[in-house]
């Protein structure tokens, strides 16, 4: 069996509350991620999915050390990265790239995109002068972008040909895992195809291994080969693409699915409706987080968390009545 690229265990990131009370420390914390593992294996592409707030991002910036968690372990290639020595930790950011969100924001509007891709290169001390200059060149091209694009800066560029410019910039350093956090969710739908069938091809090319962060299902679906869906800092459910879309166990992934847009106004598919808002993550309920929206929800479900466990053949999920459903 192929040994996972990257495993993440028990990952948990609580940010302290301030106090309102002057000079007093507050007790309280919002748990963003609380109690996280899986494995990422080579050449695959791992969903996560979740409605806003439920912890997807932090995750991502938490695999990829960008913040320092409270507790866990991110493990690459054997590798804790969690509490890793700052030269150390910078070597293995090499091989762990980011695709942001908001693609003007993540780009230094003082520079030309030519500065902008060439920079890894140059922090990590790769190539000379030249050797980076046509390696900037090749990747404008990799991306669908021209060698003129080069001296111009980022607002000039398009959202679609701005996102083009972070995947060039992820790509400058030759990574294994590409952590790419929403990377459409910011543009039109006809430019999310494109960025999307350029994901795909690139991962073809490169032998690239994604986590695809994502709250459109339709996307998530044609991308990745297995999904995990997040529920308030917590993943209540895993599995191929497949078992989720085709076989849901967790009546919190039943209600994301259900709220799909139909393909047909024929489509006889019943809409989940949940009560309530998400909870909040400074005060989460005891027992299941989900069970004061959970349609199925009985009185254990109030006092006694439900593990993540194999139902069938690798296909996780955490509920206590799977079986009753």
């Amino acid at each position: 069996m192929t040994e996972p690229l990257l495993k993440v265990r028990n990952l948990k990131k609580h940010f302290p509350m301030e106090s309102p009370i002057p000079f007093k420390k507050s007790t309280q914390s919002v748990k963003a991620v609380d109690g996280v593992s899986f494995d990422v294996f080579p050449g695959e592409t791992l969903g996560i999915v979740g409605e806003s707030g439920c912890g997807k991002s932090t995750m991502a910036r938490l695999v990829n050390q960008l913040i320092t968690p409270t507790e866990g372990v991110v493990e690459f290639k054997g590798k804790n990265l969690v509490g890793m020595k700052a030269e150390e930790l910078r070597n293995s950011r090499k091989s762990v790239q980011m695709v942001f969100q908001d693609p003007f924001a993540s780009l230094d509007p003082r520079k030309t995109v030519g500065q902008l891709i060439v920079e890894p290169l140059e922090i990590h001390k790769i190539g000379d002068k030249q050797s980076r200059k046509q390696r900037m060149i090749e990747l404008l091209e990799v991306v669908g972008l021209s060698s003129y694009h080069a001296d111009r800066y980022a607002h000039e560029f398009s959202g679609g040909q701005r996102q083009r410019i972070n995947i060039a910039r992820a790509l400058a350093l030759n990574p294994d895992v590409v952590i790419c956090d929403e990377p459409v969710s910011a543009l039109d739908v006809s430019v999310q195809a494109q960025v999307i069938n350029l994901l795909k091809q690139l991962q073809r090319d490169f032998d690239l291994t994604y986590i695809f962060i994502s709250h459109d299902l339709n996307v998530v679906r044609y991308m990745c080969d297995r999904i995990a869906v997040m529920y308030l800092g917590k993943i209540v459910e895993m599995g191929t693409y497949q078992e989720i879309y085709e076989k849901p166990k967790h009546p919190y992934t039943k209600a994301l699915l259900s709220a799909i847009p139909k393909e047909s106004p024929h489509d006889k598919k019943e809409r989940v409706i949940l009560n309530g808002s998400v909870p909040s993550p400074i005060n989460p309920p005891s027992g299941c987080h989900f069970h004061k929206r959970c349609p199925v929800a009985m009185e254990m479900c109030k006092t006694k968390v439900p593990e993540l466990i194999d139902v069938e053949n690798g296909h996780l999920a955490s509920c206590h009545f799977i079986d009753k459903q």
